[in-house]
């Protein structure tokens, strides 16, 4: 079984694919990590994460070792990789790697979860089960603030709203492979749900497609 999982930053997307992948023995992979690792190489090399030469070198000679790394999480990070997710050399650099881990899941698992912005309209738009989780920019930002706070941060809100309606708008209106809930997936909107109650309801929809017809 694949179950694509879409949406943008701070929906609460990584949280439900983490705990549906614990939930039924799937492997889980967040391909935005992908992205942000290849960001994060570019921003290490002194290049600019907008620059296709450079993000094309990084995300065709990618270290996996950088999916650890303290950094990946950083503000940013997830800007370049909003940048180099953009370009549609890196994208196609990474779309094998993640259409073969939806295929053939490490360490023999019955399924797996995927989470991104176009796994259910491009990685794996045949996925058993889809979910587009989202929120308002507003409530996106204040997690971002606190998640920033809790490492020690002093965040300035006003500068993470803008960043995060600015990259939803670079994400949305990118030419290749858009942020767009595929047609046939459930939207889930985590703006007032906490995310125990937005697991039961993806968790039963899951249990649903396993069970014989």
């Amino acid at each position: 079984m694949i179950i694509a999982i879409d949406g943008p930053a701070a929906a609460g997307k990584g949280t439900l694919a983490r705990r549906l992948a614990d939930e039924f023995g799937f492997a889980y992979l967040d391909t935005g990590a992908l992205y942000r690792a290849v960001g994060l190489s570019v921003l290490r090399a002194g290049g600019n994460p907008a620059d296709a030469g450079a993000a094309e070198v990084a995300s065709a000679t990618l270290d996996l070792a950088l999916l650890s790394d303290p950094d990946l999480r950083a503000e940013d990070t997830g800007n370049a990789a909003s940048k180099v997710a953009a370009l549609p050399v890196v994208r196609s650099n990474l779309l094998d790697f993640q259409r073969n881990f939806a295929a053939s899941p490490p360490g023999g698992a019955a399924g797996t979860v995927l989470d991104g912005r176009d796994i259910g309209t491009v990685v794996c738009p045949d996925a058993d089960v889809k979910f587009f989780v989202t929120a308002s920019a507003e409530v996106r930002a204040k997690r971002r603030f606190r998640e920033l706070e809790e490492r020690g941060i002093e965040p300035d809100f006003r500068v993470i709203l803008a960043d995060v309606r600015e990259r939803d708008e670079r994400d949305m209106n990118r030419k290749d492979a858009p942020l767009r809930p595929a047609e046939d997936a459930l939207l889930l909107d985590t703006s007032n749900l906490d995310i125990d109650a937005v697991f039961l309801r993806a968790a039963a929809l899951v249990r649903e497609s396993l069970s014989p017809q």
